[in-house]
């Protein structure tokens, strides 16, 4: 579910984007704001994952209160103004409405956040380890060993996690085209591979045996 709020200095634009909202099943339209300085007190709050923002404002443009905020908030900037495009899209804005706008309009900008948040995910392995919830980039990780029942991370700032997980479930959850299991106690990032001497894998400090089982696999890659 994406989270919601949405800020324009006229009640009409308000009253079409609740309107819009209640249509579409994947978003919650919290609540609606036509003062910038109420909006910022329900982010200190309540942080979402976007705004539906005018830009043409009394007290400070939309662009410029979008740039204040400091949570990891997505935007949709929701304007009569064409000329802003360039500089909506150029503090990564994920759709750029132009009033007035159609309902499909609004859908298909909608939609373009949810695919933002994949393409995001991809990105990442959430792992829970330590009463918490870890949300690791792939290109973080250095390698990851197996330990009996438990795995651990070795990222590439030195630091380690190590969680209850088998290997075949921790290899289910990585890209196939950057990760590569060498060996029955550990996976590494492809990219990574770059020098081998008598069937182990050099990699930043690590000497990484080749597992007889994962041999022909590794050897596809480093040839081609």
């Amino acid at each position: 579910m994406i989270k919601a709020i949405a800020l324009d200095d006229e009640i009409l634009a308000l009253k079409i984007i609740e309107n819009y909202s209640e249509k579409i099943d994947n978003l919650s339209l919290e609540k609606v704001f036509n003062k910038q300085s109420d909006a910022q007190k329900h982010l200190n709050k309540y942080p979402v994952d976007l705004i539906f923002l005018d830009i043409e404002m009394p007290a400070k443009n939309g662009l410029d209160f979008y740039k204040s905020i400091s949570q990891n908030t997505k935007v949709i900037f929701t304007t009569a103004y064409s000329e802003y495009a360039v500089d909506a899209f150029s503090v990564n804005a994920i759709d750029y409405l132009l009033k007035p706008f159609s309902f499909e309009r609004f859908k298909a900008a909608v939609e373009k956040v949810k695919m933002n948040d994949e393409k995001e995910e991809a990105k990442h392995l959430s792992i829970r380890a330590d009463y918490k919830l870890h949300k690791i980039n792939f290109n973080d990780i250095q390698l990851i060993e197996g330990l009996d029942d438990y795995i651990q991370i070795h990222l590439k700032d030195s630091t380690k996690i190590t969680a209850r997980s088998s290997m075949k479930n921790i290899l289910e959850k990585l890209s196939e085209k950057d990760f590569i299991r060498i060996h029955r106690s550990f996976i590494v990032p492809i990219n990574d591979i770059k020098t081998i001497v008598n069937k182990n894998i050099h990699i930043s400090g690590f000497i990484v045996p080749i597992g007889e089982t994962y041999k022909d696999d590794v050897m596809k890659i480093v040839n081609g």
